[in-house]
């Protein structure tokens, strides 16, 4: 029987995330996963640039560090590693474990999708997971650009309780972040919540619980095709 696109997708995403779950424990998987990252996770552009920017003074954000980057956060003094990607079908995910682990990092995820409305479930369990952290805290994508912002956004309405204007200014294009495009619905989500519960004296927590609606989110955003076209196929955005 001859699988769908989607099910070929699927199965080759599944062979890349049981590979690279092995330990780096031979030079093959160890130059595997250097060139893995560097050149089919576009790692060699975070050598240059990682889009490292300071939220808080115990807060962070940035692209995906490579191991050279990590140890540097380490010697900074950060304490926790999110990962906001997942990223386990990429080399980038044994070398982040694996410094980690050797570096005292706590490495925790909080996956968040790009392009798609927020997780109701995810994002109403934001404050306890800001809660839970050792900081200071590093929260990272791929690119620092949309997830990265989108977590800064909401780690400063949640846990520091800051205006809303302020959080929004994380998604911005000063990071790489575009509107205009899908991943404009990050902005969305915030924009819906200030209609309908800022405007209205409810708290986000319990507009996000009772009120806000991810399937409307999704069918009712709309972007233009050059603004896709430049996250998609030049930026080559998660």
């Amino acid at each position: 029987m001859k699988l769908s696109t989607q099910e070929q997708r699927e199965q080759r995403r599944r062979r890349s995330v049981a590979r690279w779950n092995k330990p780096l424990n031979t030079l093959w998987r160890r130059f595997r996963a250097w060139v893995h990252m560097v050149f089919v996770d576009h790692g060699i552009f975070r050598f240059i640039y990682l889009n490292l920017h300071p939220v808080s003074h115990k807060f962070w954000r940035a692209a995906q560090p490579t191991p050279g980057q990590l140890r540097q956060a380490a010697r900074d003094g950060i304490k926790t590693i999110v990962n906001l990607r997942g990223g386990r079908e990429f080399g980038s995910w044994p070398l982040e474990r694996e410094v980690c682990e050797s570096k005292g990092l706590v490495l925790v995820d909080f996956v968040l999708r790009s392009r798609g409305a927020p997780d109701r479930e995810r994002i109403a369990s934001a404050a306890k997971f800001f809660e839970s952290l050792e900081y200071p805290a590093l929260a990272h994508c791929k690119s620092g650009a949309d997830r990265a912002g989108f977590m800064s956004a909401l780690y400063l309405l949640v846990h520091e309780k800051r205006p809303l204007d302020e959080a929004l200014r994380q998604l911005s294009w000063r990071y790489g972040h575009f509107k205009f495009a899908k991943t404009g619905i990050l902005d969305e989500f915030f924009e819906r919540y200030r209609r309908e519960g800022l405007e209205k004296g409810i708290s986000f927590q319990t507009w996000v619980e009772t009120i806000y609606d991810p399937s409307a989110l999704e069918r009712e955003f709309k972007t233009n095709s050059w603004g896709d076209w430049l996250i998609d196929r030049v930026l080559r955005r998660e």
